[in-house]
């Protein structure tokens, strides 16, 4: 028979593990606890980000609009040789978003274009004034040729994906530099798509650039043609006599303002106020065929053409609104 001695005591869990065991507990509970604040986290961000709006942005290479919309309309690159009605095409862009990200709101529009030493002209000066219109400037070489263009748009773009304020992002260009730009935005979650103009032959835009992008556009003759003017020897306001080429002074600005709130008028009378109330929310911009249907009665009214106006068809714009306004 065997006796336990004094100093061999039966076998027994050491006193130890018992606080090791709590120790266990505890952090798990830790864990747990985490976990559980971690989820809390999750669901109110997934709250947020189900709330809020989406926000898109056009970024525009006016070097490219201006060469291809030139060489598509009048056969030409040569800004020399026409006239591009920059505001009214920028109201197509933002026109023509707001239909394709219908629950997206517009941060603004980005014009990229060249000058000398970086110094607005006066047609840029017209640009940058325009609402939602931030007009970026790079140089202009001793060949008219844009330098540091690209890089402002690839800043912008990483800059504005990186910081969630917009999750689409419009691109109007084909340089194949553009690619890194590209790149930098999804890297952040932002889609990019890429916006063209039709190339009479051939393409206009870098495979590459094709490559990368989202999604693809091409905008046809149709679209560009009311924005580009082919310049000739004198303004288009040379109507004072059937074809004696006998120059008259353009209208003012009131005097176009008012026929914009006389061809509010005919609209509203045509549609009712159901198709006012679809209008107002735009404000200020118009639906591309409500724009191009005002600039066509206007100049019938006027006998003149607006083309390549820009100032005058602001005022043809501002006139429409103030009247549709009065009637809501």
């Amino acid at each position: 028979m065997t006796h336990s001695s004094p100093e061999h005591p039966p076998y027994a869990p050491h006193a130890s593990h018992a606080p090791h065991a709590a120790h266990d507990e505890s952090d798990l509970a830790a864990i747990a606890a985490g976990v559980e604040r971690t989820n809390e986290l999750l669901t109110r961000v997934l709250a947020e980000v189900a709330t809020t709006p989406s926000t898109h942005a056009i970024f525009v290479d006016a070097g490219y609009v201006y060469a291809a919309a030139g060489r598509l309309v009048v056969g030409t690159e040569d800004r020399r040789s026409f006239d591009l009605d920059a505001e009214g095409l920028i109201d197509a862009f933002i026109d023509k978003a707001r239909t394709i990200f219908p629950d997206s709101r517009l941060l603004r529009v980005y014009w990229y274009d060249g000058a000398r030493r970086r110094i607005h002209t006066a047609e840029q000066q017209t640009i940058a004034e325009l609402p939602d219109v931030k007009v970026r400037l790079g140089n202009l070489n001793a060949n008219n040729q844009q330098k540091g263009v690209d890089s402002l748009i690839r800043t912008d773009l990483e800059s504005l994906a990186r910081h969630r304020a917009i999750s689409d992002a419009a691109l109007i260009g084909g340089d194949e530099d553009l690619v890194s730009a590209v790149e930098a935005a999804q890297g952040y979650g932002a889609r990019v798509h890429l916006w063209g103009i039709e190339a009479g032959g051939g393409r206009n835009q870098a495979e590459p650039l094709l490559w990368e992008v989202d999604s693809q556009r091409t905008f046809d003759l149709d679209f560009c043609k009311p924005y580009v003017t082919r310049r000739a020897a004198y303004e288009p306001y040379a109507t004072s006599g059937e074809g004696t080429g006998h120059q008259t002074a353009p209208p003012g600005r009131d005097d176009v303002r008012f026929v914009g709130a006389q061809v509010a008028a005919q609209w509203l009378g045509a549609r009712g106020r159901d198709s006012l109330a679809e209008l107002l929310p735009g404000h200020p911009y118009l639906p591309g065929s409500v724009d191009q249907e005002l600039l066509v009665e206007a100049e019938a009214l006027l006998g003149l053409s607006l083309r390549g106006h820009a100032d005058l068809r602001r005022a043809l714009r501002d006139g429409f609104w103030d009247h549709l306004r009065t009637q809501y």
